[in-house]
């Protein structure tokens, strides 16, 4: 098969255009379009939209299709375009969900590394919880890594806030 199709094709689809396919065609372009796999299919398809157009054209003009009013046919597509639009709006918010559930995971990940690194001690933390926390905030303004990691938090949250405005902007 080669991509500019058959010589012959020109001859097969004027005959179907006419409705003269395959009677009014001759035996050695009937052979042809037996044995040509484009001109079969061709003369296949092309006999198959004038059948359906012939009966649509015939169940209109008895009174079988119904169109409806000018109306509904413009609601529907304001419903359309509605839809197409909710769509459009959700892909920046689905990819901005899967980024804060990757950054929530990555977090977790890290608590979860440096919680191990010290052992079980953190299970006696969770049981003082209420001392400790207090304990901890007095903590934050004496240790340089808590700072550290509140603003390593804090970068991340606003690069993340960037990268979804960019992506929402772009789309």
């Amino acid at each position: 098969m080669t991509l500019h199709g058959c010589a012959r094709e020109k001859e097969v689809s004027e005959l179907v255009e006419r409705g003269q396919w395959p009677q009014a065609s001759a035996p050695e372009l009937r052979e042809h379009a037996r044995q040509c796999r484009a001109c079969a299919d061709l003369a296949l398809v092309a006999l198959a939209m004038q059948t359906a157009r012939a009966e649509t054209m015939a169940a209109a003009q008895a009174g079988e299709v119904k169109l409806g009013s000018a109306g509904a046919l413009w609601w529907r597509a304001q419903l359309r375009r509605r839809r197409a639009a909710v769509e459009r709006m959700e892909r920046p918010l689905m990819s901005a969900q899967i980024f804060a559930l990757a950054v929530s995971l990555l977090a977790a990940a890290g608590f979860a590394a440096f919680e191990a690194r010290h052992g079980a001690a953190w299970l006696g933390w969770l049981q003082g919880f209420p001392q400790a926390a207090t304990a901890q905030l007095a903590d934050i303004s004496s240790s340089g890594w808590n700072w550290l990691l509140l603003a390593a938090a804090a970068t991340l949250t606003l690069l993340g806030g960037v990268i979804v405005y960019l992506v929402s902007e772009r789309q």
